[in-house]
């Protein structure tokens, strides 16, 4: 058995609802992980698959040391519904002397063709990673990045309580195609 790991900066490593749960990234996760994020490079900011080894090889020098740190540049956690697990993501980017930090947030790719299933599902992670940013780490300011083309995502944002913030107009080239990215943001309300 692995050793649980945690993060020095939470007062508490799983954060959950009735259905849903975010709990601290562990060892056993991040094989689905990288499954998941080579299969949806067309969302994601990266730029191609990558291999066993190199999921382990970014964890083992960059993840697992960091969680030690009290001001690390990214929390991630593993999302479970119910006990299975369905999705990833976290609070990346952390810019702690401004109190800011960028949304993650990855679903299981057989997740993503429900369009109601999806809505739910990151509606309660946003609901779940808000509490984590904004309750217990006191971060101030949430924002997100997302391609212009996932509507879906868009629409929940902003039906979580996220605010358009701009365009970036032609950001990436995607099949050959640009694409604009869409940045939504959210300030925690006492």
């Amino acid at each position: 058995m692995q050793d649980f790991k945690s993060y020095l900066c939470l007062p508490k490593q799983e954060y959950s609802t009735k259905d849903f749960k975010l709990r601290v990234i562990q060892e056993e996760d991040i094989e689905d992980i990288r499954v998941w994020r080579n299969a949806q490079l067309d969302v994601l900011r990266q730029p191609a698959p990558i291999s066993q080894d190199q999921q382990k090889t970014y964890f083992s020098n960059e993840v697992w040391p960091s969680m030690q740190e009290p001001y690390p540049k990214n929390i991630l956690f593993t999302f479970f519904k119910k006990k299975k697990r369905i999705g990833y993501g976290g609070l990346v980017h952390i810019a702690w002397e401004h109190r800011r930090a960028e949304i993650s947030f990855l679903l299981n790719d057989c997740l993503t063709k429900d369009k109601v299933l999806y809505r739910k599902y990151f509606s309660n992670y946003l609901n779940l990673i808000k509490e984590v940013a904004f309750l217990s780490l006191k971060i101030n300011r949430l924002y997100t990045e997302t391609y212009a083309f996932r509507k879906d995502h868009i629409n929940v944002l902003e039906n979580c309580g996220f605010e358009l913030e701009g365009i970036m107009r032609n950001h990436i080239l995607l099949n050959n195609k640009y694409c604009d990215s869409i940045i939504h943001g959210a300030i925690y309300e006492k």
